[in-house]
């Protein structure tokens, strides 16, 4: 049986060890001894893209926000489905997350990262979001677990009557916030209607995807 092979090693901004590992030609990131992500799973994070772009595909000049950049399938199929002149944010707090995906050698997002419309800002999603009003035409979150599973307690904020005020408030007229989530979740619905929201849920998988229009 192979192995699990441990790539590279840092610290979250919070002081936990962070990791990289590789088996089988599959990659995980541990924070602690918790698989953060994985290469092995990523058909909801690529249709999550899908879904959120849709109504951009033709806009010029359109400005899309990708909050969490896992190993980039999110961030690779947003690329694929917007126009040559769009400008899409990538907001990753954890650099060391940055620094593998940038790392050529390794078959992940380094490609991704080099296309001239992607801007990565080291920074926690929340703040980027927060700094801006009526901007971004795509807001899409696949940060943590989605509303059902948190690992971490900061990211509550986002799911929140506050944080929902706050990412409607980001985007243009007519705009879309789509949400990845490990589970269904009627309260976070409930959530994103009463912010405003027109709202629709899809399934793939044991997944979900919440979107949010404008």
């Amino acid at each position: 049986m192979k192995k699990w092979n441990l790539i590279d090693e840092s610290v979250t901004p919070a002081g936990r060890a962070i990791t990289l590992w590789e088996h089988d030609g599959s990659y995980a990131i541990r924070v602690g001894a918790e698989e953060l992500m994985s290469t092995r799973r990523h058909a909801s994070e690529e249709k999550l893209a899908e879904l959120a772009c849709a109504g951009v595909k033709e806009k010029r000049r359109a400005r899309v926000l990708v909050g969490g950049l896992g190993f980039g399938f999110t961030l690779r199929a947003v690329l694929a489905a917007v126009a040559k002149d769009t400008e899409v944010v990538v907001a990753e707090l954890l650099g060391a997350v940055v620094k593998w995906n940038r790392d050529p050698a390794l078959p992940l997002g380094s490609a991704a990262l080099a296309d001239r419309r992607v801007n990565v800002v080291e920074h926690d999603v929340v703040g980027v979001i927060g700094s801006v009003r009526g901007h971004f035409d795509c807001v899409i979150l696949d940060v943590d677990n989605g509303p059902v599973a948190l690992t971490a307690q900061g990211n509550a904020m986002l799911y929140s009557d506050d944080g929902i005020s706050m990412i409607r408030a980001s985007l243009r007229p007519g705009g879309c916030a789509a949400f990845w989530s490990a589970g269904s979740s009627g309260r976070f619905e409930k959530t994103l209607t009463r912010g405003g929201f027109t709202v629709t849920v899809e399934r793939v998988g044991s997944h979900r995807i919440f979107l949010a229009r404008r």
